[in-house]
């Protein structure tokens, strides 16, 4: 038995969502059906305003209902640092911690030749623009993801960078807390050991 269009539609809709397979789709599309109109509507709005009423800040790129964002905005955060991370969500979970409160710049990825990402389709020209134009910056952080085309995206900020005399730091990375050493693999170990502190 084939399920009425609206409801197929809807499955199919859920099914784009990473990590929705089919059963879960099928179960959130009939938890959608039960759901009081005004929930639905509720819902409806909410997807809606955030292709319409979004927009990405002309200064940092991060997600925002004003231009500039409210960090970019912000006379009380520190603009000797520039904090870059590849995608917005990023700079939710450093807000989030309370213990940064320089600025930022996304990059919208990182470099990956095998799927076709190179220099020109991130943000780097724009990060290099404003560093230019901004002398009080003095320390960028590179905050990619600690995988090879993080790295290699790391590694490429700082050759860019450093000839303007900025300093560039990368995030430790290395063990987390409640980690086993023998269950980590070599590169987290490398960067345990190159990111120790003295106690």
């Amino acid at each position: 038995m084939q399920y009425p269009k609206p409801v197929a539609n809807l499955i199919d809709s859920y099914m784009k969502l990473p990590g929705i397979g089919e059963k879960t789709a099928v179960r959130l599309a009939f938890f959608t059906i039960d759901m009081d109109d005004e929930d639905v509507q509720e819902f409806a709005s909410s997807l809606k305003a955030v292709k319409t009423k979004l927009q990405y800040c002309s200064i940092c790129g991060n997600i925002t209902d004003t231009n500039p964002c409210e960090i970019c905005s912000n006379p009380h955060r520190n603009s000797e640092q520039i904090l870059v991370v590849e995608q917005p969500k990023d700079i939710m979970a450093m807000e989030n911690m309370h213990g940064y409160q320089g600025l930022y710049q996304v990059l919208g990825g990182v470099l990956s030749p095998v799927n076709g990402v190179g220099p020109d389709d991130l943000n780097i020209k724009h990060l290099l623009h404003r560093l230019k134009d901004n002398s009080q910056v003095k320390e960028v952080i590179v905050a990619t993801n600690a995988t090879p085309e993080g790295e290699a995206t790391a590694m490429y900020l700082a050759k860019l960078i450093k000839p303007a005399q900025i300093k560039v730091t990368r995030l430790a990375h290395g063990l987390a807390v409640g980690a086993d050493i023998e269950y980590a693999d070599q590169m987290t170990l490398q960067r345990a050991v190159e990111g120790r502190q003295q106690i």
